[in-house]
């Protein structure tokens, strides 16, 4: 007896007696029959676009069609172990799929360990942080993560720590802004919010509670940690957390009337702070899409995200250094035009979101609301200051023809 070429099927051979052929075609009919079963029904397809997968050996099942622009993506916690998603290049109105700037804690142009004062306080670029009744006793600080195992290579963290001794239990808030304009592509979509987060050993949140919240408003361009219009909870969930690394997801659909978008962490502390009552978290990501996907951070390169945080605020100083302090390298010398006016002010760094708040700073002593001329310091003032420069200086007592010497940090935050 001959097999058939793909399934192996018992037929006759050219030459076989025909007193055989019935029981030949039934043999035949018979492995047909066992091979059509084991095959994909057609009523698994309930719908236009249905296409089969499994969700186990032998076991077919169906994936209705995703929504336009979704592509087919391979997730290991679906069912069928696939899903439908938004492409990672996101919205096309977006630079990426996360909307979260500095979202790996990779840029800390106000120094890598910022005390929360008693009002808003910006810590690493785009987060802000704040006490509930404008008290103060808490820091944010960036740590290395030292961790490949729970974490997909993000290399720091913002530690956001209640002070050693510290008995204020007021509730600690940490929060990224988005300004109008980054908001508008998520408005009435399905966003999903994900975060890596673990606690410090002395962490006192009550059951190791971390509130976490994607939150919109319906005005423009606010904080949410100062004034929000219309402020309502677009996913308000409590992470519970060890002292390893998880990733945390939750998906939600934005209001149609959101204008404008945050993503805030909270937790409130008891008792009096031991030497490790903090959390940490990374790798923050908002997406559009109904499921998490691997995270990535708002652009591909660190200059890009870099740039992108200095549209909010740029120093003089090197990113190594804090503000008001001595530059390491030389500082920024312009032109004396006459005894009362500085000019030649080099750019901006990049064109920021709105005219920034300038403040100038001896980058000899670091006093504020000072340049440095003649080898002293001299109160000045800017003129003219536009997203993309400050126009001039004013002062007094300098020599025309001669130098200055000047430092500034420029904020346009929200």
């Amino acid at each position: 007896m001959a097999t058939s070429p793909n399934y192996g099927w018992l037929e006759p051979d050219n030459t076989d007696l025909v007193k055989n052929g019935a029981l030949s075609i039934r043999t035949l009919g018979n492995a047909i029959d066992t091979t059509m079963a084991t095959m994909t029904p057609k009523s698994t397809f309930t719908a236009k676009g249905s296409i089969a997968a499994a969700t186990a050996a032998s076991t077919p099942a169906n994936v209705a069609v995703g929504t336009n622009g979704q592509v087919l993506t391979a997730d290991s916690t679906a069912a069928t172990g696939v899903a439908w998603a938004t492409p990672s290049g996101g919205s096309s109105n977006m630079a990426g799929k996360n909307g979260v700037l500095n979202s790996n804690f990779s840029i800390w142009q106000r120094g890598t360990s910022v005390a929360q004062t008693g009002s808003a306080t910006y810590t690493a670029d785009r987060w802000c942080a704040l006490r509930a009744g404008g008290t103060t006793g808490s820091t944010i600080s960036r740590q290395v993560t030292n961790d490949t195992t729970n974490l997909p290579f993000i290399q720091y963290a913002a530690r956001v720590q209640r002070d050693l001794a510290n008995t204020g239990t007021s509730k600690i808030f940490f929060a990224n802004n988005f300004e109008t304009v980054n908001t508008i592509p998520f408005v009435g979509k399905t966003v999903t919010f994900s975060f890596y987060a673990r606690k410090g050993a002395n962490y006192s949140s009550a059951s190791d509670a971390l509130e976490a919240k994607v939150i919109y408003g319906t005005g423009t361009d606010q904080n949410n940690l100062v004034a929000y219009t219309g402020e309502a909870d677009a996913i308000s969930q409590t992470a519970t957390l060890t002292t390893t690394w998880q990733r945390f997801s939750y998906s939600a659909t934005l209001s149609t009337t959101a204008t404008e978008l945050a993503v805030r962490f909270a937790y409130t502390p008891v008792g009096t702070a031991l030497a490790n009552d903090y959390f940490e978290v990374t790798g923050v990501q908002l997406e559009i899409a109904g499921s998490v996907s691997a995270y990535s951070p708002n652009t591909s390169t660190q200059a890009l995200e870099l740039a992108a945080c200095q549209r909010y605020f740029q120093k003089t100083n090197n990113q190594s250094e804090v503000p008001a302090t001595a530059p390491s390298a030389n500082p920024i010398n312009c032109l004396n035009a006459s005894s009362t006016l500085v000019v030649g002010i080099p750019p901006f760094k990049t064109s920021m979101r709105v005219s920034p708040t300038v403040t100038l700073y001896s980058p000899v002593t670091g006093t504020s609301g000072k340049i440095r001329s003649g080898g002293a310091d001299v109160t000045a003032s800017v003129g003219d200051v536009g997203e993309y420069t400050i126009g001039y200086i004013s002062a007094t007592g300098l020599t025309a023809g001669s130098n200055s010497s000047i430092a500034f940090i420029a904020s346009a935050e929200l």
